[in-house]
């Protein structure tokens, strides 16, 4: 019996196989497109545009250099990073990732490991790092929550908890049409890159 294909061909021309995806077949390039143009919160936002994974990204890194400082530039990559699979299996709301079960994890795992690999990161974050990101996470959830997603602050709140209004100053959520996000994201990967 025929195996059903498990590749992925990419705009870049690479075939990423989603089951055991290897370093080499991963491009920035598809992963600023691709998540330039997945919507987050399955595209229940207000406005003109998608509020992207990209531009999620990008605050997630902003909201964890204000959390942590002293964090350098490879730790500041991964916070960056740290949705890049949804590139091509797709952002889910929470409660449809329990639903799917361990499946989505676990392909979610293996394209981390490969993006993580492909850029000299360790391809699985330490726990102490990873917790730090998921906190930076959680703040922009709020902010999304409150700003997009038609959450009240109690509601949201309760969801993500409340964030320290200090961490959010100067910060805003923005929609933009997903070939500037796509500019945004792969500049900041760049300038990062360099940096490790």
């Amino acid at each position: 019996m025929k195996q059903p294909r498990a590749w992925q061909r990419m705009l870049s021309g690479r075939r990423l196989d989603l089951l055991d995806p290897t370093p080499v077949d991963i491009e920035i390039d598809d992963i600023a497109h691709g998540l330039a143009f997945v919507a987050r919160w399955n595209g229940q936002t207000m406005g003109d545009y998608a509020y992207s994974v990209a531009e999620h990204s990008l605050l997630v890194e902003a909201l964890f250099a204000r959390l942590c400082p002293q964090a350098g530039a490879a730790e500041r990559l991964t916070a960056l990073l740290h949705d890049a699979p949804e590139y091509v299996i797709g952002d889910m709301i929470s409660p449809v990732k329990a639903a799917v079960g361990p499946g989505y994890s676990e392909l979610d795992t293996r394209l981390t490991a490969a993006i993580h690999i492909r850029f000299g990161l360790p391809a699985v974050t330490p726990k102490g790092l990873k917790t730090r990101i998921k906190k930076a996470d959680r703040i922009s959830a709020w902010m999304e929550a409150t700003s997009v997603a038609g959450f009240s602050e109690a509601e949201a709140n309760r969801f993500f908890g409340k964030p320290d209004p200090a961490l959010l100053e100067g910060l805003s959520i923005t929609l933009r049409p997903p070939v500037e996000v796509r500019r945004d994201f792969t500049a900041r990967h760049a300038a990062l890159l360099a940096l490790t």
